[in-house]
């Protein structure tokens, strides 16, 4: 998500600290060249300069200043640094640091550089605005959403016609589990943009978060009429319909994601698992052969093909696969219960005995879970962690 956050800012006069200073003369001819976009040019007289005088920071500083317009970041970062050593007072220099590592995708540093400068910044300038957008994406590259959040609200509040900054808002609130702050933005979304795909789908997640099915099908469907090729909006509205048993119409959704991405091993599984569930075996075990080429490590595809080879009598081809699914999923408890079936139809009582164990064990402590949640005696749970998915 792109925000067109500049690789840098210009450099303010260099501060004077009693070290050596190149001439006038040098100087002058290095910054025009500069403006004159003669980057090799400009970077020999800087360079030039600084072999008369190794202690000019503002040679240093445009050194990194050609780097970073040439999005050579790393070489950038080493010449700010050494202006920084030379002349910490130098106007623009932390914040073209900070960019550069911000574009190096070096987050926790880049933070560091910002937040002082935020600090220090008058709450209504234009630099403090765009210290604000910088926090908020480090951060949301840092996947910390939660700290994203205040950073993007304020500066959402300030540019109010910024649709990909109220976005990105918007993911950080879903994704810090703040679905009233998603369904928030996502108002403050349609005055800008009344047929984003994008903020229906996410007020749509956020309103199956919220245990609102009705409403979250809702939301994905004006998604989908919004834009058909939206990724995952199929997929997303297949995925809602599935977990409330529309098996035939969530088969269209997933059938209408593959047709836009043919490799989605998501929405290959479940238009396999759905065709399963209406008794259609010869649709779904293609399927699920195909999906465990694509993503061998998705468990519901082995569960489910497992479940396929046994009811055909594949019994060994389907013990591989069972026993491929607890691995990959031990918590779920219907891959211990499938496993245990398959054991004790081919006669081994002692290892069906323990898979149905173990399936008893999880349904037990999951149930205890929604009673101590039910009491306000547990810790809180996520939502969704009461309900065992097959």
């Amino acid at each position: 998500m792109s925000l067109a956050l500049s690789a840098c800012v210009c450099l303010g006069q260099s501060v004077a600290t009693g070290g050596p200073t190149a001439t006038q003369d040098q100087r002058q001819g290095a910054l025009e060249l500069e403006q004159q976009g003669r980057n090799a040019e400009s970077e020999a007289a800087w360079k030039a300069n600084l072999k008369a005088h190794p202690a000019h920071a503002e040679s240093y500083a445009h050194l990194g200043l050609l780097e970073a317009r040439q999005e050579h970041y790393g070489e950038a970062i080493a010449f700010y640094r050494k202006a920084l050593a030379l002349n910490p007072a130098m106007p623009g220099l932390r914040l073209n640091l900070g960019l550069a590592l911000f574009k190096t995708g070096e987050m926790k540093e880049a933070i560091r550089v910002f937040e002082p400068l935020l600090k220090s910044a008058p709450s209504t300038s234009s630099d403090a605005q765009r210290l604000r957008i910088l926090l908020g994406m480090a951060h949301y590259g840092l996947l910390d959403y939660s700290a994203a959040v205040p950073y993007l609200k304020s500066a959402s509040a300030v540019d109010r016609q910024n649709l990909q900054l109220r976005l990105a808002l918007a993911h950080s609130c879903l994704w810090s589990k703040q679905y009233q702050c998603v369904l928030d933005t996502y108002h403050e979304i349609l005055t800008l943009n009344a047929e984003s795909a994008e903020a229906d789908m996410l007020a749509g997640e956020a309103l199956d978060e919220l245990k609102d099915s009705p409403g979250a099908i809702e939301q994905f469907r004006a998604a989908a009429k919004a834009n058909p090729k939206q990724p995952e909006v199929h997929f997303g509205l297949g995925y809602l319909l599935w977990g409330i048993k529309q098996y035939t119409e969530a088969i269209q959704e997933f059938a209408a994601e593959l047709a836009n991405d043919p490799s989605h091993a998501q929405a290959m599984l479940y238009e396999a698992d759905a065709d399963m569930q209406l008794n259609h075996p010869e649709r779904s075990l293609p399927l699920l052969e195909k999906v465990n080429q694509l993503a061998p490590q998705l468990w519901l595809a082995r569960l489910d093909l497992g479940i396929l080879y046994a009811d055909a009598g594949r019994n060994d081809e389907a013990l591989v696969q069972m026993r491929e699914a607890v691995r990959l999923a031990p918590d779920e408890a219907s891959t211990h219960w499938h496993l245990a079936r398959l054991y004790r139809a081919m006669g081994k009582a002692a290892e069906a005995k323990i898979e149905f164990d173990k399936a008893g064990s999880i349904h037990k402590a999951t149930d205890d879970a929604l009673r101590d949640k039910m009491n306000g005696t547990g810790a809180q749970a996520k939502p969704g962690d009461a309900t065992l998915k097959p």
